[in-house]
């Protein structure tokens, strides 16, 4: 964790939680998606951590949208400027696990590299995904990597 300033607590230092934090949420704070204000929760006060196809999963998104929406490409183009500005710990992922997992629980690879760096830095993921969310669990039912925000539907 990252130390920091509270500022709930006058000038007291303490732990920023850390997270992994997927597409959905970041899309959903920058492009101003329903669930932005969640978004926004999740990404104050945290040390936050992606995998680099988060970039360009926002890229596609911006671009999707774009092309949905041309007459809102220059806003949609600022909002990705944004969320390039989020302070984010970007890392390299090892493609061969990531296929393993993905294969074991199911996801596809994009998906698994969220879990996978989840898995290997032992944080907690944040998700607006159900698929992603419920894949979290195959196999690691106490997953210290559990989903934070995403209201997931356990069988059994």
């Amino acid at each position: 964790m990252k130390r920091g300033m509270n500022p709930h607590h006058g000038s007291g230092n303490y732990e920023m939680p850390t997270k992994v934090v997927d597409a959905s949420i970041i899309a959903a704070w920058c492009f101003r998606e329903p669930r932005a204000s969640e978004a926004m929760g999740i990404l104050s006060d945290s040390e936050l951590h992606a995998p680099l196809l988060l970039a360009y999963e926002l890229t596609s998104i911006a671009r999707k949208k774009a092309i949905a929406y041309p007459e809102k490409a220059a806003a949609l183009g600022e909002a990705l400027q944004m969320a390039f500005a989020v302070p984010i710990r970007w890392s390299e992922v090892d493609h061969l696990a990531v296929l393993r997992l993905a294969i074991d629980v199911n996801l596809t690879t994009y998906d698994a590299c969220y879990l996978y760096l989840s898995r290997k830095l032992g944080v907690p993921m944040a998700t607006f995904d159900q698929r992603l969310a419920r894949a979290a669990l195959k196999g690691w039912p106490d997953n210290p990597a559990l989903i934070i925000n995403c209201p997931i539907q356990r069988s059994g």
